[in-house]
Formats: C-alpha cells, sequence, structure tokens
C-alpha cells in the first residue's frame, strides 16, 4: 500500500511540474500565442467547423429540416456516384489534369527560383521578380479573358499569325486537344512566379561559405548547385509537394469553369465542376457533399503515404 501511495505520488508531482512547466512557458510567450491566436481562430471558423457539413454525404440532407431533421441514409449517395457513367470520365480528366500540374506545374517554380538565384544584378533580379509575380495578382477571369483575346480564331493575335503564314487556323478555345495545354499553360504563367517566393526564401538561408570553400576547391557553377544549392532546399521542396498532393485532385473550379464550353466538356468536365453542377444549379446537397469528400479522402490518403515515404527516406515530412 505504501509503495503504490508513493507511486501515485510521484506521478501526481511529475503532473504538476509538468503544468507549471507549461504554464511558464504560456506567460514567457504570452506575445507570440496572441500574435498565433488569430491565425487558429480563421482555421477554426473556416477550416473546422465547416467540416460538420460532411455529415450531409450520410443524409438526405433537405435545407428545412436542417442536419439534425434530415434522414440518414448511410453509403446511399457514395455508391450512387461510382455507379454513375460519368464517373470515370470525371475521374480520367480529374487525374490527367493534376499529373500535369504536378509534371509541368511544380518543378517550374523551383528552376525560376534558381535561375534567379544565379542573378548578380540586384536591379535586374528585382525587375525579373516583380514581372514574375504580377499575374498571380491577376483573377481568374481576367487571365481566361487575356488567353480568349490571343487565342479565338475570331482576330485573335495568334491565329491571326498563324493565317498569314499561310496554315490553317486553330480552335485553341473550343479543340479538346488543345484544352489540357491551355489549362496548364495559363496555370503556369500565372502562378509559377508567384511559387518562387518560397524556394527564394530557402535559397537566402543557405551558408554563403559552402559556395566559396567549393570554388576554392574548383567546383563550377552546375557543381555547386548539384552539391550545395539543391541539397539545401530538398526538404522544403519534398514537404511542398506533399502539401501539394494533400490538393491533388484541385484542379482549380473557377479556372477550368471559365474554359469549359459544349465544345471541350468530354476533356474538361472534373469533379470540382461536377460537384458544382449537381449541388447548386440542381440543389442535390448531399451528393455533391459525397463527391467533395471522396475527393478529400483521396488527398488525405496521398499526403499520409507521402509523409510516410518522405521519412522512410530520411526527409523531415510534415509532421
Amino acid at each position: 500500500m505504501k509503495e503504490q501511495y508513493e507511486a501515485r505520488l510521484h506521478v501526481t508531482d511529475r503532473f504538476s511540474l509538468k503544468r507549471s512547466l507549461v504554464f511558464r512557458d504560456l506567460i514567457r510567450d504570452r506575445w507570440l500565442y496572441l500574435i498565433l491566436f488569430p491565425g487558429i481562430l480563421y482555421f477554426i471558423i473556416f477550416k473546422y467547423v465547416p467540416m460538420w457539413g460532411l455529415v450531409m454525404a450520410f443524409q438526405d440532407y433537405k435545407p428545412h429540416l436542417g442536419f439534425a431533421g434530415s434522414p440518414w441514409v448511410g453509403l446511399k449517395h457514395f455508391e450512387r456516384f461510382f455507379s454513375e457513367p460519368q464517373f470515370w470520365m470525371l475521374f480520367r480528366n480529374t487525374i490527367i489534369l493534376a499529373v500535369y500540374n504536378l509534371v509541368f506545374f511544380f518543378p517550374l517554380p523551383i528552376v525560376l527560383a534558381l535561375m534567379l538565384n544565379e542573378v548578380r544584378k540586384e536591379a535586374f533580379k528585382r525587375f525579373a521578380q516583380t514581372l514574375l509575380y504580377l499575374p498571380h495578382f491577376v483573377s481568374w477571369v481576367v487571365a481566361v479573358g487575356i488567353f480568349y483575346i490571343l487565342f479565338t480564331t475570331e482576330g485573335g493575335i495568334v491565329n491571326e499569325m498563324i493565317a498569314r503564314l499561310g496554315m490553317e487556323k486553330i480552335p485553341f478555345l473550343l479543340s479538346e486537344d488543345w484544352f489540357r495545354t491551355m489549362i496548364i499553360s495559363q496555370s503556369i504563367w500565372k502562378e509559377a512566379g508567384w511559387g518562387t517566393i518560397i524556394f527564394l526564401a530557402a535559397l537566402s538561408g543557405v551558408d554563403l561559405q559552402l559556395y566559396e570553400a567549393s570554388r576554392m576547391d574548383g567546383a563550377g557553377r552546375w557543381r555547386q548547385l548539384w552539391h550545395i544549392t539543391l541539397p539545401a532546399i530538398r526538404s522544403t521542396i519534398v514537404i511542398l509537394f506533399i502539401l501539394r498532393l494533400g490538393s491533388f485532385l484541385d484542379t482549380g473550379f473557377e479556372h477550368i469553369f471559365l474554359m469549359l464550353n459544349s465544345m471541350n466538356r468530354e476533356v474538361g468536365e472534373v469533379f470540382d465542376t461536377y460537384v458544382y453542377l449537381k449541388g447548386l444549379t440542381q440543389a442535390q446537397y448531399s451528393y455533391s457533399a459525397a463527391v467533395g469528400m471522396f475527393k478529400s479522402l483521396v488527398g488525405l490518403v496521398l499526403v499520409l503515404g507521402a509523409n510516410w515515404l518522405a521519412k522512410k527516406f530520411g526527409e523531415e515530412g510534415v509532421y
């Protein structure tokens, strides 16, 4: 009995000590936590509270009945979604665009950041950065409008040049063959420059003495890039790649929706536009919630898998 009492007392003392240390840290870093509070509040209100709406995916949701009054239907909407004739078309289109984004778009900010890092004239470097960042602040409506003006067959600059060369005009905006190329090109033009910010920040933390030592050993620019620069930002690349996989199936509703038309819908319809069609235009809230949940679950599995692989290969991972 005495030994049990002493053991419980020891556990209580350890708990009290740990609690006092936590409280001390909170008091010491109170201003940091105060700065952190708005960000935490944002995520709670706009990220976690809306997750309650996922219950719709398992209900036959009626707005006038609410969550409490709507009948539960289990996996009915998921079964319907997987048995829909459009499922494989949506899945194929979404996966192809997602892979294109991962293969062609994701590496480009890294390449641009490495190129900018090699520029020695600060004035030119800042000018180039400004030009690269500007498209990010243009809305997708304006960005797509610019491409329409450039590539339309009715007076578009690109098609006019093709016609003057004696070739037949190409219906870039209506063709199924050109749809994905246009989507990826627009994404690169608009967001690749903005994506360099994180990599440039990582590159600014590389110890310059490493470059000096490598130059003394006779290493050229390519050797420095391969053995110093890339290893220095490898962890940043891995983390951003994992986070990118979390939104793997998010192909961008607004962007795709603006480019869709009756001629390219067969290759352009994706999960995001399908959710809009079923959820908002046809008021099938539960069904569209099930589609959205399926998309989120795929992203979750990819993040967990990629994080596990990153740790297996000795990287830090996201958590």
